[in-house]
């Protein structure tokens, strides 16, 4: 079901900027797994999936040190993250997939004929495996550019992503659209002066009541009804 919450044009829409994890692809089980590889191999308990997915959105760093406890010895976080790092660099691809429905959701929105629209990915993953997932499942054609949370000095909900993809598409924020599952999206497109989507199919729908995005959806496939 789609609903607006502070109603715009979707015709005025010319650039989408996608959050990666729990918007584009599941890619929970890969993750989950390597936190508990990461704990496994410093001796600590493992933590459970639903724990863990609770974690997910703003970047490996803070991944690992929340699924740390928090440690004030920060060797212990940069071991962390390490390990972490180097299985998912290996695994990442075993158990993620792109959500049914998001390559038709995507074509759609590109085929428009109504107006020439551009799409982009922002996510606080690391760009390089973020790269390597998107051109694996075949998501790579429909993106301009995909930028991680190493990509700049700063992650989302910081704007400066955001701000760099409107100079490099000469896009103004009021025909911008930040999609994502998470508050952390929508704080993100408030800042940099977006229109925002939650999707609440992702990780952390439940935070989308901290931070109303302009409108949601439940499925893919309404996102792309909103640009028919």
């Amino acid at each position: 079901m789609i609903q607006f919450h502070r109603q715009f044009d979707p015709q005025q829409i010319k650039l989408l900027i996608f959050d990666l994890d729990g918007t584009l692809i599941d890619s929970r089980l890969d993750l989950i797994h390597s936190v508990n590889a990461m704990l496994k191999h410093l001796g600590r308990p493992e933590l459970p999936g639903d724990v863990i997915a609770s974690y997910i959105g703003d970047g490996a760093p803070m991944l690992v040190r929340r699924a740390l406890g928090d440690p004030r010895d920060e060797g212990v976080i940069k071991e962390g993250l390490e390990l972490f790092l180097g299985y998912y660099r290996v695994h990442k691809l075993d158990h993620t997939h792109a959500y049914d429905g998001i390559k038709e959701m995507l074509s759609a929105i590109r085929n428009s004929t109504a107006i020439s629209r551009q799409m982009a990915v922002l996510t606080n993953k690391p760009v390089i495996p973020s790269r390597a997932i998107v051109e694996a499942l075949g998501l790579a054609e429909f993106f301009i550019h995909v930028y991680g949370g190493n990509s700049f000095s700063t992650k989302k909900p910081d704007p400066k992503g955001a701000q760099t993809l409107l100079r490099e598409t000469k896009s103004r924020p009021q025909e911008t659209l930040m999609v994502g599952d998470s508050s952390v999206d929508v704080i993100t497109g408030r800042n940099a002066g977006l229109w925002t989507c939650g999707v609440t199919y992702g990780f952390a729908p439940h935070t989308l009541c901290e931070a109303p995005p302009d409108v949601m959806v439940d499925k893919p496939h309404e996102l792309a009804e909103l640009f028919a």
